[in-house]
């Protein structure tokens, strides 16, 4: 089943001579379930292609479809509403609130949406995480693993349509790069959880079930 479409996607930045084609009609799909890896160097477009299929910014032309919904045929609340409920971000630098201990900052995305917690669900993922005994910490208070595993179950709590995650594992050293992009293949086989990591790392895009390959802008190799 298909879960994402992205139909001739282009970002333009600046006009003239200052004129930045940062995505060129780009246009690929994942199935439900899939972990997708995309790589590519620095100013390659894949930061910017996530941000596009995350809704965090709108491109110059195309189309993102996530589950079936045209999401910049939204306005910008109703995309705000889609965003936290159906869309997981993962980012390099954990984004995490320093007054909210771990499991306050996990259940974030219920708490701005008006949504109970259900208290089970909530323990079961603090273990998966290896957090059940850092839950009342707070962010200073933990290692750099630690708070990328918090930041995981942020994206994870809500049970959302798609998981994106921008180097996840980039502000990390390789003993911790490693249990998260494990916790990450675990959370897809686990939980069925539709992922797209961005990644410059080889070594850890292989860990996917499929990886597509951007250059300048344009996608070069769609893999398997």
């Amino acid at each position: 089943m298909e879960i994402l479409r992205v139909e001739n996607l282009t970002k333009i930045y600046g006009k003239g001579t200052t004129k930045v084609v940062a995505l060129d009609n780009v246009s690929f799909s994942v199935e439900k379930g899939e972990f997708v890896a995309i790589v590519g160097a620095s100013g390659s477009g894949k930061s910017t292609l996530l941000h596009l299929i995350g809704g965090v910014d709108r491109p110059t032309s195309g189309k993102v479809y996530i589950d079936g919904v045209d999401i910049f045929n939204l306005d910008d609340d109703k995309l705000a509403i889609f965003r936290r409920r159906q869309i997981g971000l993962i980012y390099q630098f954990y984004n995490l609130i320093p007054i909210l201990n771990v499991e306050e900052n996990i259940t974030l995305p219920l708490a701005l949406d008006n949504r109970s917690i259900n208290q089970e669900k909530l323990d079961s993922l603090l273990k998966t995480l290896g957090l059940e005994n850092r839950k009342n910490h707070l962010p200073n208070e933990l290692s750099g693993g630690q708070q990328q595993r918090t930041s995981i179950g942020r994206a994870l709590i809500t049970n959302p349509t798609l998981i994106l995650a921008d180097e996840p594992t980039g502000n990390l050293d390789s003993k911790s790069s490693d249990e998260i992009v494990a916790l990450l293949k675990k959370s897809n086989q686990d939980f069925k959880q539709t992922i797209i990591m961005i990644t410059h790392n080889l070594e850890i895009a292989k860990m996917a079930d499929r990886i597509i390959k951007i250059d300048d802008g344009k996608i070069t190799t769609m893999g398997d």
